[in-house]
C-alpha cells in the first residue's frame, strides 16, 4: 500500500459537482493503475474451458480478440435476453431517473460519473437498444443507443469490475432493479471472449480443481486445521480435534478455505472447532469437516451462472456422499447469496437430506427448507436463545465492538438481527454505526466481488470509504476498536482499509467473539484470547 495515494489526496480529489468537459458517450475510458485487476491468467481459462483463452494485458491497445468478437457478443446478449426475463426487464425499464446515482460506494469514493450505478448499465443498455430495441435502430444516439465498438467493450471491462454486486442500490431504486444482476449479466458477456480477472479466474480454476480457492491439497486443509488445534489445546487445555469426512455424521460443516488460510479469519476458524467441540461433548452432536468440499465461497457467482453452478456442486455432493442430515455453513458473504437465491435451482433439489432441526434445540429452521444449509450465526443464536451455550462475555472486554452488515447476507439473504444477537451475548460493549449504512442499507467493503486483489488497491480504499466513514464516526464517538463481520471476504479486506482509513481498528469475525467467551467443560483458566492476547485483567500476570 505504499504507493497508495494519501488519505487526504483521495478526499481532495472527489469532484462529484464539477460538470464533465463531455457527454459520457463521448468520454473514452482511461485504465489507470490501481483502479483495475489484472487480467486473467491464461492457464486458469484454460483449464475450466472458458473460451479464448490467451496472455493479454488490459494496458494494450490490442486485446487479441477473436475476429468476430462482436459477433459472439451478440449472440450471448440475445440468449440472455430470452433466458433471463429480469435481464430483459432490467433493460427496458429504467427511467434514469438518478436514485441509484449516489448510494454507490464506488461512485461516492471515486467520483466517476460512469460509476453511477445507472450509468454502468447504461453501458450495457446503449448496446441493447441499439442491436434489440426498434427506436434505437432507427433513432440510434437520439434514442441512448449506440454501437459495440473495442471502445465501448474496454468501458465495459474497466467499470463492470468497478462494480462489487452488494445491491445497495437496488434498495432505492422505484422500479425494483437489480444493477448487480446486470453486471452479471455483463461479465458473462465478458467471459465469452475471455476477458475475466486474475483474482477470479485462478480461485475459480484452483476451486474446481481441489476444491477451495487457494487450490490447497486436502492433506494441506487438515495440518492448517491441526496448527489451530494445538495453538487451542495451548490456551484452553482442551483438545478440539475434529473429523474429517466421517460417513454418517450428523452435519457436514463447510466454510469459506479463507477462515482457513488467511488471519483474522482463522480466529474465526478457531471459534468454529471450539464451538463444535462444546457441543460434541455436552450434546453428542457430531459434524464432520470435509477435505473436498473444502470451499463454500464460490468465485463462479463473479464469472457465468453454468460456472457458479459447477462449483457449487461439491457441497451437495459430499454431503450426499457422507449421509450427513443436513449441512452448516460458516461466515461468508457471496456463498449465502449463492446458497440463498441460486442454489436449489442450480443444484437443487436436496432431496437426499433432511430439513434442517437443530438436534439440540428442536428448533425447525423453515429458512432452510430448501436448500437444507444454515448460517452458522442463526444456529449459534439459536443455541443461546435456548440457553445451551455457557458464555463469559467479560472475555471480550478488551473490544469496543460494532458490526458491519456483509452485503450478501443483509441484502442476499435477510440475516440481519442474528449476528447482533451473538454479539451482544458474547461481548459488553457493542455500539451500531449510523443507521443509514447498516443492515438493509449498509455499505460495502469495496472489495467484493472478486476485486480484494492487491493491484486495484486505490479502487478498494475508494470504494470502502462510505464503510471506513461509518465506523470512524464510531471509533471517534465511543472508542470502537473492533468491527466484525459475517464474511470471509469483509475479513480479508477490511484490515487494509481500517489501517488505511481508520487506524487503530481490527476486525473479527463473529465466532471468534463466540469461541473468546465460550467455557469448555474441563477447559484450564485461560489467559489470552484466541488472538493470543492477554485476556481483561490478565496484563499484568502477563507482563
Amino acid at each position: 500500500m505504499s504507493d497508495l495515494p494519501k488519505s487526504d489526496e483521495i478526499l481532495s480529489g472527489l469532484e462529484y459537482e464539477k460538470k464533465p468537459a463531455a457527454g459520457w458517450m463521448d468520454t473514452p475510458v482511461e485504465i489507470k493503475k490501481g483502479m483495475y485487476c489484472y487480467a486473467s491468467n491464461v492457464k486458469s481459462v484454460e483449464y475450466l474451458g472458458l473460451p479464448n483463452a490467451r496472455t493479454w494485458n488490459p494496458l494494450d491497445d490490442d486485446w487479441l480478440l477473436p475476429e468476430n468478437w462482436q459477433e459472439i457478443l451478440h449472440k450471448g446478449f440475445k440468449e440472455r435476453l430470452e433466458r433471463f426475463r429480469s435481464f430483459k426487464v432490467f433493460m427496458d425499464i429504467c427511467v434514469r431517473c438518478g436514485a441509484c446515482a449516489d448510494k454507490c460506494h464506488f461512485f461516492i469514493g471515486t467520483g466517476d460519473p460512469k460509476n453511477m450505478p445507472v450509468l454502468r448499465a447504461e453501458l450495457l443498455r446503449s448496446v441493447y437498444r441499439n442491436d434489440f430495441t426498434t427506436a434505437g435502430k432507427i433513432f440510434g444516439r437520439i434514442a441512448g443507443a449506440r454501437p459495440m465498438t473495442l471502445a465501448v467493450l474496454k468501458e465495459w471491462w474497466y467499470y463492470l469490475f468497478q462494480c462489487s454486486e452488494c445491491r445497495r442500490c437496488s434498495v432505492f431504486c422505484p422500479y425494483g432493479i437489480d444493477t448487480a444482476e446486470i453486471t452479471i449479466m455483463g461479465r458473462e458477456l465478458l467471459n465469452l471472449l475471455g476477458l475475466n480477472i486474475d483474482w477470479i479466474a485462478t480461485p475459480v480454476a484452483n476451486c474446481y480443481r481441489t476444491g477451495n480457492h487457494l487450490g490447497i491439497q486436502p492433506h494441506a486443509f487438515k495440518d492448517m486445521l491441526d496448527f489451530f488445534v494445538e495453538d487451542i489445546e495451548e490456551i484452553t487445555g482442551i483438545n478440539v480435534e475434529p473429523s474429517y469426512n466421517k460417513k454418517g455424521a450428523d452435519i457436514l460443516f463447510i466454510t469459506p478455505s479463507g477462515d482457513v488460510f488467511a488471519d483474522p479469519g482463522t480466529y474465526t476458524c478457531m471459534g468454529y472447532l471450539i464451538l463444535f467441540k462444546y457441543l460434541k461433548d455436552k450434546y453428542g452432536l457430531d459434524v464432520t469437516w470435509s477435505t473436498y468440499a473444502s470451499e463454500g465461497g464460490n468465485f463462479g457467482f463473479f464469472t457465468s451462472h453454468e460456472t457458479m453452478k459447477r462449483l457449487n456442486a461439491k457441497m451437495y455432493a459430499e454431503a450426499k456422499r457422507l449421509g450427513v442430515k443436513w449441512i452448516l455453513g460458516g461466515e461468508c458473504g457471496h456463498m449465502w447469496r449463492v446458497i440463498s437465491q441460486y442454489m436449489d435451482t442450480l443444484n437443487g433439489p436436496a432431496d437426499f437430506l433432511e430439513e434442517p432441526v437443530s438436534p439440540i434445540t428442536g428448533t425447525k429452521f423453515e429458512n432452510a427448507k430448501s436448500t437444507k444449509m444454515v448460517h452458522i450465526s442463526e444456529f449459534t443464536a439459536d443455541l443461546i436463545k435456548h440457553g445451551k451455550l455457557e458464555l463469559d462475555p467479560s472475555r471480550n472486554d478488551n473490544f469496543k465492538v460494532t458490526f458491519h452488515d456483509s452485503c450478501n447476507p443483509a441484502r442476499g439473504m435477510g440475516m440481519l438481527d442474528e449476528p447482533r444477537y451473538v454479539i451482544k451475548k458474547t461481548c459488553n460493549n457493542f455500539f451500531e454505526m449510523p443507521a443509514n449504512t447498516i443492515r438493509e442499507n449498509t455499505f460495502c467493503c469495496g472489495s467484493g466481488s472478486g476485486l480484494n486483489a492487491g493491484e486495484d488497491m486505490e479502487l478498494r480504499m475508494c470504494g470502502g470509504l462510505p464503510r471506513a466513514n461509518a465506523v470512524k464516526h464510531v471509533h471517534e464517538k465511543f472508542g470502537v476498536n473492533m468491527l466484525a463481520c459475517v464474511c470471509a471476504i469483509d475479513r480479508a479486506a477490511l484490515p487494509d482499509l481500517m489501517n488505511y482509513w481508520v487506524p487503530g481498528v481490527d476486525v473479527t469475525g463473529i465466532t471468534e467473539l463466540v469461541g473468546n467467551a465460550l467455557i469448555l467443560p474441563g477447559e484450564k483458566e485461560r489467559e489470552t484470547d484466541l488472538r493470543g492476547e492477554p485476556l481483561p485483567g490478565m496484563e499484568e500476570d502477563d507482563a
